[in-house]
């Protein structure tokens, strides 16, 4: 694992350039998109347990936002059929392809699901972008940050929409908290925190389905599933449990911390931090994994006008125990507290300031219907766009790094790279 993001600054800027050239192809792919009112046509690129929940959520929602969907594509071809009949039962069948290629070759798509392991994340998105492709991907944006990097480079390029998977962030819980924050109802951001904790009681974070005996199907494509991975010999655990792995995963910090990190970051405004800590271990299930099974992310951010003169956030992640930290930001005045109907703004004396009763939730449908909108309309702001994804990225990219390491990752601003 590289401690570097192999991406300058200079690059960055430069890669990020609006081209004459591109600004074409996005009209041209925007033109596919004439009015609110007007079909969107969808490509899933993933068929797997992530896929398929977004599935049954969307099969409810399709009439109603006006999209349908016409390709799915998977390496195993049992799960790119299983999720074709799925679809046929509503609405015409998709065309079913192994490459995923072939569903960027569809003009008539719009726009395309990514719902890989992450490693697969940025090659997909990269060519999605490049053939005038909208994209949904699932978190994180990508497995690596000089990927992150490309990615928001490409999108600032094309000008396409790119929403990344943090469902919840589709709660407007954290937009309407940035905005108490910014009106200094806390005072200066001294601290957040929040934690994504599990009970897995037997085998583990996610040891579910492989087996050392089970042998590869004969309609799985292992070569094309590995992509850019260091190649390994068919393996079982590999496949189905690839979220044990540094080759494919970021573990508890890319699968989950995602998740929590990303609304804090939304919440106070956050970027790049200043310094991260990834803290854990593999306390409890040593069965051949390469990533914590239970892990601590504390990172520091540095000051931002109107929000905090400077502040840390910390995740929790323990795996084998379920009991919470309250989500809060705390500030110099006040503390905000995340709760189930939205939230609640503290003070010191524990007297209740303010509420806000959420709109929105966590969940996929809201979050591509957030998506639809934004692609049929240039105006309306994206609940995660690719920046916002890049953020979360670097602060868990850190963490697990720092784990690796057993040392402090600083972020070096000028040179946009981890030290």
């Amino acid at each position: 694992m590289s401690t570097s993001a192999n991406v300058t600054r200079r690059d960055f800027i430069k890669a990020s350039a609006v081209t004459a050239g591109a600004m074409a192809m996005a009209a041209r792919s925007y033109a596919q998109v004439a009015g609110a009112n007007d079909r969107l046509n969808l490509g899933v690129i993933g068929c797997g347990g992530i896929s398929n929940h977004h599935l049954d959520k969307m099969l409810k929602i399709y009439e109603d936002d006006n999209f349908r969907y016409l390709a799915v594509c998977d390496v195993y071809k049992k799960r790119a059929e299983k999720y074709q009949r799925k679809i046929k039962r509503e609405m015409d069948a998709p065309a079913l392809h192994e490459n995923y290629k072939a569903v960027l070759d569809n003009k008539d798509i719009d726009y395309v699901l990514i719902a890989t392991p992450e490693h697969a994340h940025h090659h997909i998105t990269m060519d999605a972008l490049a053939a005038g492709k909208h994209v949904y991907v699932e978190k994180p944006l990508t497995h690596t940050l000089p990927e992150a990097l490309e990615v928001v480079a490409k999108v600032k390029e094309t000008g396409l929409k790119l929403q990344v998977g943090v469902q919840g962030t589709a709660d407007d819980s954290y937009a309407s908290a940035f905005t108490a924050i910014k009106e200094g109802k806390l005072g200066s951001i001294v601290q957040a925190q929040i934690d994504y904790v599990r009970n897995y009681t037997e085998d583990g974070p996610w040891r579910k389905g492989g087996s050392g005996n089970t042998d590869k199907p004969a309609d799985l494509n292992w070569e094309a599933w590995q992509g850019p991975a260091p190649r390994h010999d068919w393996d079982p655990h590999r496949y189905y449990e690839w979220r044990c792995y540094s080759d494919y995963s970021g573990g508890i910090a890319t699968d989950l911390f995602i998740h929590r990190l990303t609304r804090l970051i939304k919440a106070c405004g956050l970027e790049f931090p200043d310094r991260v800590v990834g803290m854990g271990g593999i306390y409890t299930w040593d069965d051949g994994r390469d990533l914590p099974d239970s892990m601590e992310l504390l990172a520091e951010y540095p000051a931002k006008e109107g929000i905090t003169n400077g502040m840390t956030v910390h995740v929790l992640g323990t795996m084998a125990n379920e009991q919470k930290n309250p989500h809060c930001i705390r500030g110099t005045e006040a503390t905000l507290f995340f709760e189930g109907e939205g939230w609640v703004i503290k003070n010191d004396a524990n007297e209740v300031i303010e509420t806000h009763k959420k709109t929105g939730g966590e969940d996929v449908d809201p979050h591509h219907r957030n998506h639809h909108a934004a692609i049929r309309d240039a105006s309306v702001e994206l609940n995660c766009p690719a920046e916002i994804g890049l953020y979360g990225v670097v602060a868990c990219r850190m963490a697990n790094l720092s784990w690796f390491k057993r040392r402090m990752m600083h972020w070096d601003a000028d040179k946009q790279e981890i030290i």
